[in-house]
């Protein structure tokens, strides 16, 4: 019986080894296909196996969650961003925030400073206990990205980057010593040229504002930024102490006019992370995790109706995108669209995506 058994097994492999051979020398594209399905599965093998073991390595690490925070956004929302601010604070206990420092804002005009909403911004974040992230550089969150003053406009990039180097030594000398501090991002998705009104993504620049902050202020990290719509590895200078990402997921496509949804799974962000970790040393946080509504047509959010909103942000899809953030293994991640949940509550009259971030700080 057993030797019937082995005889039978012998002539099926046998068999299915001849159908693999006739298969094999039937024609060289046979063989491409079946090599390219190997080669992807042997890829995507490892790059899971990769996003497992970095998933796994921060497993034991605390979840820190926190929110970017723009007063020029909260404004354009028709709010008043000191109450706003300490909505976020008082009532969802943020104790984690990423603030801006736009030149634009700050140097009205060439030498004259003015930093009192920045101020009024950490102040607040101090009495809180809260810890920030400041962003320095030309390149800053939000739309046009890069936020030159109106009066360096005309002038060339040989005339305006030792005025911007002045300013970001100027925001550096002013807030270092603050407890509230804890890093600074340094230009923001520098090198993305697919979005933004930027036209200068000098290496050497970026290299040269580094060197500037590390020697202003030696006792803070700083974070470079990468975008998740950017293909490729950050193997040029300067180094950082850390990397952050951008995720957005439901965005509107201006060239098929229709919401997409990115199909790219939470560990793709994992492997991104680990073999970062394993290469070059570093770890990576989530900088802006989509929890805003992104409008059709160029439209701002005032302009979208509530029921648009709802198409690309309300509770149940921010419920599922901090859980998404999660899924990553990424313990520090930063919420984009705080302004407008307090937006969304106040003058919308629907505190749901509001209750769902209370929650989430809450826990």
């Amino acid at each position: 019986m057993a030797r019937r058994f082995i005889n039978n097994l012998y002539q099926l492999l046998r068999l299915i080894w001849q159908k693999f051979c006739r298969y094999w020398r039937k024609n060289v594209w046979h063989k491409i296909i079946f090599c390219l399905i190997i080669l992807i599965g042997l890829i995507l093998g490892t790059m899971y196996g990769i996003a497992r073991w970095y998933i796994a390595s921060e497993a034991n690490k605390p979840l820190t969650l926190g929110v970017t925070f723009i007063p020029d956004y909260a404004e354009s929302l028709g709010l008043n961003p000191q109450q706003t601010m300490a909505a976020l604070i008082n009532d969802l206990q943020v104790k984690n925030f990423r603030l801006t420092s736009y030149w634009s804002d700050n140097e009205p005009s060439p030498g004259v400073y003015n930093f009192n909403q920045l101020d009024s911004e950490f102040q607040m974040a101090e009495a809180a206990h809260a810890k920030i992230i400041l962003v320095l550089g030309l390149r800053q969150p939000r739309w046009p990205e890069c936020h030159l003053p109106t009066w360096a406009d005309n002038e060339s990039v040989n005339q305006w980057q030792p005025q911007l180097e002045s300013y970001i030594a100027t925001v550096v000398n002013r807030y270092k010593n603050s407890p509230s501090l804890v890093s600074y991002q340094l230009e923001n998705e520098y090198f993305l040229k697919g979005f933004g009104d930027c036209t200068n993504f000098s290496r050497s620049r970026l290299i040269s504002e580094y060197n500037l902050v590390k020697k202003l202020d030696p006792n803070h990290q700083i974070i470079v930024s990468r975008s998740n719509n950017g293909i490729g590895f950050p193997i040029g200078q300067p180094t950082p102490d850390e990397f952050s990402i951008t995720v957005y997921k439901r965005v509107w496509d201006t060239h098929t006019h229709r919401y997409f949804e990115y199909p790219i799974p939470a560990w793709y962000y994992a492997f991104l992370a680990g073999v970062q970790k394993i290469f070059l040393g570093k770890d990576m946080i989530i900088d802006e995790l989509q929890a805003e509504p992104w409008p059709p047509h160029g439209e701002t959010i005032p302009e979208a109706s509530l029921t648009e909103q709802n198409k690309s942000m309300n509770a149940t899809i921010l419920k599922s995108r901090i859980a998404y953030g999660k899924a990553t293994g990424m313990r520090t991640i930063y919420l984009w669209g705080a302004e407008y949940w307090y937006y969304r509550m106040t003058v919308l009259h629907d505190p749901s995506v509001w209750n769902v971030a209370k929650q989430a700080f809450q826990n």
